[in-house]
């Protein structure tokens, strides 16, 4: 078996003396991992730093088995651009992440993958980025199956006036339709309804206690594990530099 696909920089581990397995999200063949000979050596391992893009040759016997990647010049390499700054080497590490620890092998996701494109190349932005960052998670939730649904109040039907979102189900409410249990539902900035809306530093800390609450609390808590430690120091971060205020 063998295949030719863009992917994204998840991960590597050292295998033996001087090979290396590489993880990596790519466009349509999802989260895959393959062997790289001598990947380890001093040389190569700048073309593997998280988060950088690639043209990627993989190949197998059978699917089953871990194939080798063959590797053309690197297309991104986003470790290297954004060297300078903390904050975005977080948020790098946040998104790569989540998507090696909780996306499923094998499954294609290209518009999951196009939207974290996005984003990563944004990250020199912080005007831009940590609003950016919120709907990356929110697409991903749904991605993965945690699907928040912000068209309508899931009391009356209303399609304006969304304002809450109910942990449990992951569906907006419009407030004044459910006054007496608002104090147990999370607030839904607007931006995340109407993209004109703007995104203040407290809207933004809305959305990732929002997502953080899916992803803590859900995605992660039925799988028995933490959500990876770099998107708690990112918001940390974030809030450090008044991008973010809860």
């Amino acid at each position: 078996m063998e295949w030719r696909d863009t992917g994204i920089v998840l991960g590597t581990r050292r295998f033996g003396e001087s090979g290396l397995i590489l993880d990596a999200f790519t466009r349509e063949h999802g989260r895959q991992s393959g062997f790289i000979h001598g990947g380890n050596s001093s040389k190569k391992r700048a073309n593997f730093e998280v988060g950088t893009s690639l043209e990627l040759e993989w190949r197998a016997r059978n699917e089953n088995q871990l194939g080798n990647f063959n590797l053309s010049e690197a297309t991104a390499n986003r470790a290297a651009m954004y060297l300078s700054s903390r904050l975005a080497l977080t948020a790098l590490n946040s998104v790569t992440g989540l998507l090696n620890t909780a996306l499923p092998e094998g499954q294609a996701y290209p518009g999951l993958y196009d939207a974290t494109e996005t984003v990563l190349d944004q990250l020199a932005d912080n005007e831009i980025w940590p609003a950016l960052m919120v709907s990356w998670e929110v697409g991903f939730l749904r991605t993965v199956g945690y699907g928040l649904d912000f068209s309508k109040c899931a009391v009356s039907g209303r399609k304006d006036g969304l304002t809450h979102v109910s942990p449990r189900t992951g569906r907006a409410a419009c407030g004044e339709e459910v006054a007496e249990y608002v104090d147990k539902l999370l607030a839904l900035p607007a931006f995340l309804v109407r993209s004109e809306a703007d995104a203040e530093p407290v809207d933004i800390g809305k959305g990732f206690r929002l997502t953080g609450h899916f992803i803590a609390n859900r995605l992660y808590a039925e799988a028995h594990k933490p959500p990876p430690g770099a998107r708690e120091l990112m918001i940390r971060r974030l809030v450090e530099k008044e991008l973010v205020a809860f």
